[in-house]
């Protein structure tokens, strides 16, 4: 069993920041890359920043210079700061992490939400 909490979710004006942090806990021996998805109101789910276990980032265009993926390996912890918020960033974010055996096996928090408006 694999669990994934997440916190740090609210209600921010355009410009606020944020904080979301997942720890991860149970079996998570081969989860290497963790990661924070987006999904807005009505869309499909999306990849927003991964991390591996080198630190090794990877960020969607829209979000590049504005939020920052980290990670503390002793901790099992990734977090997403999130700066310049914008309206188009509200929705729920959702953190990942997966691991191969022979298929790729997807593990998610239950979701926090961010609204970002005036």
């Amino acid at each position: 069993q694999v669990q994934l909490a997440e916190s740090g979710g609210g209600s921010v004006q355009p410009g606020g920041s944020l904080r979301l942090s997942c720890v991860f806990s149970g079996d998570i021996l081969g989860i290497n890359t963790m990661g924070w998805y987006h999904q807005a109101p009505g869309k499909q789910r999306e990849l927003v920043a991964d991390i591996t276990s080198s630190g090794i980032t990877n960020y969607r265009d829209s979000v590049k210079g504005r939020f920052t993926i980290s990670r503390d390996n002793a901790k099992n912890t990734i977090y997403l700061q999130m700066n310049s918020l914008k309206p188009e960033d509200t929705g729920v974010y959702y953190c990942n992490g997966y691991r191969y055996n022979n298929a790729r096996r997807d593990y998610w928090g239950q979701g926090v939400r961010v609204t970002v408006s005036s």
